[in-house]
């Protein structure tokens, strides 16, 4: 690889970690090097995991994202992406979060695995990671972008590990006991008002198609998802923003219910 492209990966990647730090959005990397690309993005996002690692953090599984339709319209890309989950990500369920810590937030309902064995992609099906699931519970992530006004393609997402920045885990579900994962609905309530509806056939028809997605993803890096690991696959409704003072709840029937006050 050329010097100027590594170089121009050590600096996307600082200015996304200096971004965070200010809590101040930054230009589009795709626009300040344009020739980056999605191994690019990808390197960057593992750059700063790298950093996050060697100050103590922790990872504990990784997310897919921009798996819905409504997602993708949203953002206007074509394709998803995948980020890592990291412990100082994780948030309690009913507690509360400083939102001041984020660069305008947002939350997505989602419903969380947690797995019993390792997969290794590629070629994961459905039945793959149901098989290797122990527990699925509701969850709502907390997204980001450090991209100003979202002018975003592929390479910034991968690059900026997706927006994810923050979680919230409900009460966990033997799988053997969880309905069934592809009739699931949501709502999703911010201050008691519902803003969002959706299902679990939102995400490629069933969260678990959508849950292979990253480990498929992962294998052409060399990766996979480890036991023990737990997987975010996607949203089920848009992501609405979310402010100091504001209560998001997501209401999953027979699986349950998450909520988190930001102050």
């Amino acid at each position: 690889m050329r010097p100027a492209a590594l170089r121009h990966r050590a600096e996307a990647a600082q200015l996304l970690r200096e971004a965070e730090r200010r809590t101040a959005p930054i230009e589009p990397l795709s626009m300040t090097w344009p020739a980056l690309d999605l191994a690019d993005g990808y390197a960057v996002q593992q750059d700063n995991i790298t950093h996050r690692l060697a100050t103590g953090a922790t990872v504990i599984g990784h997310k897919a994202g921009l798996i819905s339709a409504p997602m993708q319209q949203f953002l206007g890309v074509h394709e998803p992406d995948f980020g890592h989950l990291l412990d100082d990500m994780v948030h309690r369920d009913g507690g509360t979060v400083r939102a001041a810590r984020y660069c305008t937030p947002r939350v997505e309902p989602e419903i969380y695995f947690r797995l019993a064995r390792p997969l290794c992609g590629p070629g994961v099906t459905t039945a793959d990671v149901l098989a290797a699931t122990e527990a699925v519970a509701p969850a709502l992530e907390i997204v980001h972008s450090r991209v100003r006004d979202l002018q975003i393609t592929l390479v910034d997402t991968f690059a900026d590990n997706a927006g994810s920045a923050g979680l919230v885990c409900g009460s966990w579900t033997p799988v053997e006991h969880a309905p069934d994962l592809a009739a699931v609905t949501v709502d999703l309530l911010i201050d008691g008002n519902k803003v969002a509806t959706g299902g679990g056939k939102e995400v490629l028809g069933h969260p678990a198609t959508a849950a292979a997605w990253p480990a498929d993803a992962l294998a052409a890096y060399g990766a996979a998802l480890d036991a023990e690991h737990v997987i975010l696959p996607g949203a089920m409704t848009t992501a609405p923003l979310i402010g100091a003072g504001q209560n998001a709840e997501a209401r999953l029937g027979a699986l349950g219910s998450v909520s988190v006050s930001f102050v």
